[in-house]
């Protein structure tokens, strides 16, 4: 990435003057005016043919695992029969925890509103309900229907069906039941650390956080692109570049070995801007000559941010997390073209010697050109925002930090929809979401950090998971069972495992307190209890000495016993799960479906015996859907499997 972000920033340039404006040497390109308008029309024409997002899942046969969205096309018909004079009524199915039933229509209550006082046959909700239930179209996937209270329609399934269609999922695959989003494109910019510094705990939650948004996205078929919007430019290289130089003179052999720690290397940097005006002043022509891009500066600045980014990748290759790099430095050169469109539109405001947009609502502008004529997080982000609509024709923004920066993100957004880049309706594509977080806290209740208040190094975290995870595996003596590449495996997706769970089981927004003893429990909601499941279900399976895959061919499933009737719904509502979380964009939604996934097997086991019964063949088709199923929820979430334990 390096590589591009200088072929954009290496134009013939003029210096700027000592101002530090970080891109006054960028000339605006007069495409971006015209462009910017003929982008607009077709992103607005594209808003008002698609749907909300609630209702974006495909309803064709592609998406048979969605009990949900099946049965509120069966609703559908009813309620176009049993109400032809209401138009687009949309279906209120939800599942039941209730004992009438698997699902719900809760349809008749704010039907029986709307025709009330009309010409109607109907007494009131209940009578709305029979009618909504007598119109159901024959399905075999219903079992039986009754109506309840002010006209709640319950709906049981057939276990018969239910079975059929999970031992179709075995033969065509776990993808046959991905939901299908109507957008083809989004752009999940997560993590996004900042050059010479270590990467904290916030960046984690930010990382583990995004990285599973995009695999839940990419599991229901949409192209994504994971955006690493990393620090890379600023004000602060020029005092970066200059004690570079004085420590090593002969810079360009400089590698990560020679310079250390970054984080150190960056507080040294800032000492000696702060306490020696002479050290300032070079500093400050340094940021001159980098933006001017003169090689040396340049060659400098590249190295810098190469020897982060090799400190990035250690945390990235420990939790199996891929990104693309376009960091601030990329989207530099556009600024200048995207202010003009905004000023031409009108929307950029002189205020206080700076350049402002206003924001209804807001009492405070959005700063997109700072008094001294520089940039800022507003100017680049907008830009980034305009290019990832325009140039990377992204229908979903998603934008994963903490929660301290939702008021810019709303800002920007709202700015964005007075641009005429975004629809009004928040609801309608294009958009853009911000994924906000809250704290990781230690066992004191305050921001995680070391015992020296400085914060925790991300590899020495994730390390120190991993030695504790391979401690109670050695205690449990698979060390004298496994080899030691077994043991270094389990160790690392139990250790990585259970950090990445514990943050992802909570609602994102709510703080966190981070405890190992607590990650790397077996017992209760963890990832550790969770993989411990998935592999007592593999030793079931190999312990029966048959062959899975013949069974899948050869066998039958029956959901006979009410507790693996229990356990065969929850598995067909996985669909709608992964739905739900992603469009809502909650992965603890997953998480709580995971664990609820391995409660309803524990029970089935404890109460209908596999190995040896007459049911062994359906059964072990049952345990091995459940295995299935908790592989892809596994994989969605980051988390490596374990076969054995």
């Amino acid at each position: 990435m390096i590589g591009s972000s200088l072929a954009l920033l290496l134009a013939p340039v003029s210096p700027p003057s000592l101002s530090f404006n970080r891109l006054s040497h960028f000339h605006s390109s007069p495409l971006f005016a015209s462009d910017l308008l003929r982008a607009t029309s077709r992103r607005l024409a594209l808003a008002r043919k698609t749907q909300s997002i609630s209702t974006t899942a495909n309803m064709s046969e592609e998406n048979s695992g969605n009990l949900k969205k099946q049965l509120s096309k069966l609703f559908e018909a009813s309620l176009r029969e049993t109400v032809p004079s209401v138009l687009d009524v949309e279906p209120l199915v939800a599942a039941c925890t209730a004992k009438f039933g698997d699902y719900q229509c809760n349809n008749a209550m704010s039907l029986w509103s709307k025709i009330k006082g009309k010409t109607t046959d109907f007494k009131g909700p209940p009578a709305v309900g029979q009618a909504i239930m007598r119109n159901l179209p024959s399905s075999e996937m219903i079992e039986s229907c009754s109506v309840a209270g002010p006209g709640f329609v319950n709906v049981v399934l057939s276990k018969t069906w239910l079975a059929e269609k999970i031992q179709k999922m075995l033969i065509d695959g776990i993808d046959t039941w991905a939901p299908k989003i109507s957008i083809n494109r989004a752009v999940v910019d997560f993590s996004s650390p900042n050059i010479a510094k270590e990467m904290h705990v916030g960046h984690l939650r930010s990382t583990i956080i995004g990285d599973t948004l995009a695999r839940m996205l990419e599991f229901s078929k949409v192209d994504v692109l994971r955006r690493n919007h990393v620090g890379d430019w600023g004000t602060q290289f020029g005092m970066l570049i200059e004690f570079l130089f004085e420590k090593f003179p002969n810079f360009k052999d400089v590698n990560e070995t020679a310079v250390g720690d970054l984080q150190a290397f960056y507080k040294a940097s800032k000492q000696r801007f702060d306490a020696d005006p002479a050290f300032k002043e070079k500093a400050q022509k340094a940021v001159v000559r980098l933006q001017g891009g003169e090689p040396k500066y340049r060659q400098a600045w590249a190295q810098i941010c190469d020897i982060s980014r090799k400190e990035f990748d250690k945390v990235y290759q420990r939790l199996g997390v891929h990104l693309e790099e376009k960091g601030e430095s990329f989207y530099n050169p556009f600024i200048p073209g995207v202010l003009e469109g905004l000023s031409n539109q009108g929307l950029v405001e002189e205020s206080e010697g700076a350049r402002v947009i206003f924001i209804e609502g807001i009492n405070i502008p959005l700063i997109v050109v700072k008094s001294d004529g520089g940039y800022n997080y507003a100017s680049t982000d907008l830009t980034a925002l305009w290019y990832r609509l325009n140039e990377e024709k992204a229908d979903w923004i998603i934008y994963v930090t903490d929660v301290g920066q939702q008021q810019h993100f709303d800002m920007v957004f709202k700015a964005a929809k007075r641009a005429g880049w975004l629809p009004a309706n928040g609801s309608m594509f294009p958009k853009a979401s911000h994924v906000g977080f809250g704290l990781v806290l230690g066992d004191d209740g305050k921001r995680f950090r070391t015992r020296a208040s400085d914060v925790v190094r991300l590899v020495d975290l994730l390390d120190e998971a991993k030695t504790r995870s391979k401690a109670a595996l050695v205690e449990r003596g698979k060390a004298e069972e496994w080899t030691e590449e077994e043991l270094e495996q389990t160790a690392e997706a139990i250790g990585y495992g259970a950090i990445k769970y514990a943050d992802l089981k909570n609602n994102r927004l709510t703080n966190y307190t981070f405890s190992y003893d607590q990650m790397l429990n077996d017992k209760g909601n963890t990832a550790v209890y969770l993989l411990y499941a998935h592999a007592r279900i593999c030793s079931i399976i190999r312990k029966s000495g048959k062959d899975v895959e013949e069974l899948k061919k050869t066998g039958v499933l029956v959901l006979g016993h009410p507790d693996e009737r229990a356990l065969g719904l929850h598995l067909l509502q996985f669909a709608e799960t992964v739905e739900e979380a992603c469009t809502n964009l909650l992965p603890n939604v997953l998480c709580e479906y995971l664990y609820n996934l391995s409660e309803y097997f524990t029970k089935f086991y404890s109460n209908c015996q596999v190995v040896g019964s007459a049911e062994e063949t359906s059964r072990l088709l049952l345990c091995e859907a459940t295995a299935v199923v908790m592989r892809k929820c596994f994989f969605l979430l980051g988390i490596v499997p374990v076969y054995k334990i």
